[in-house]
């Protein structure tokens, strides 16, 4: 969550350690565009590097139900990952190179032309798969002390439906060189954020890790021309330092 931060003193983790959760050292292991395969990965491969670990919070969920839309043969036991379709492109063409050459002709086919499948199915599966990998995450700290919060990330659209000005100019701009609407737009309101929201309620419950929606309480506590956003996804400084304000007030992580 440091995209948009003018420096590292006004990212996510810094403005925790430094002003609004300072008991403890907050350090940030998150990776662009990361699915939470991938996260999960990213903490295992490091662990070993860190001492006791007694807060987890995992503000993530958007990039989940992005990668829901992916073909099957994309997506896999574990979810897709974004750019997969680069790689599993290059690799069709590595094997069908091989087995030319060796076996014969051929390539595993990746679904490309799949058609997406519906909203709901889509909300259900991102959801499922996020409480999977939680599982995850609570079998890696068992037998110990640590607390796991998930909290769904807050997307723009999710937010509020009104723009500030200086988002709505900067939103405009990004419009005309990307087709967001066409890929997310159907993912990007408030009533898709909702259902999504109750599902890894539910989910989370069940597996006993700490479950907040973010998006509600940053659209009560910001005012509606504050600047927030960079872009749909990712937050200015002051968006940084009023999401650990929350993340510190809500999960009591002062304490």
């Amino acid at each position: 969550m440091g995209i948009g931060a003018t420096c590292d003193q006004a990212t996510l983790a810094s403005r925790l350690w430094t002003t609004h959760a300072p008991s403890r050292p907050w350090l940030n292991f998150a990776g662009r565009s990361h699915s939470s395969a991938q996260e999960l990965l990213l903490f295992l491969f490091y662990r070993h590097l860190l001492p006791p670990v007694e807060e987890i919070v995992i503000l993530s969920g958007l990039n989940n139900l992005a990668l829901a839309r992916l073909p099957a043969g994309q997506r896999g036991d574990d979810g897709a990952f974004f750019n997969c379709g680069d790689y599993f492109g290059q690799m069709d063409k590595l094997k069908s190179q091989f087995r030319t050459h060796h076996f014969g002709s051929g390539g595993q086919q990746t679904g490309g032309d799949e058609p997406v499948r519906p909203l709901q199915v889509r909300i259900a599966d991102a959801a499922a798969l996020t409480i999977r990998h939680l599982e995850s995450w609570k079998q890696l700290c068992a037998g110990t002390d640590t607390r796991i919060t998930f909290v769904l990330q807050p997307l723009a659209t999710w937010v509020r439906e009104t723009a500030a000005p200086q988002e709505r100019r900067l939103f405009d701009e990004l419009d005309k060189i990307s087709n967001f609407w066409e890929l997310f737009g159907d993912i990007a309101t408030r009533e898709t954020a909702r259902r999504y929201a109750e599902l890894l309620q539910v989910g989370c419950e069940k597996i006993d890790v700490n479950f907040l929606d973010i998006n509600p309480l940053l659209a009560n506590s910001a005012a509606d021309d504050s600047w927030l956003y960079v872009n749909r996804a990712h937050m200015t400084d002051y968006g940084l330092d009023l999401v650990a304000q929350l993340l510190a007030r809500e999960l009591d992580l002062s304490r």
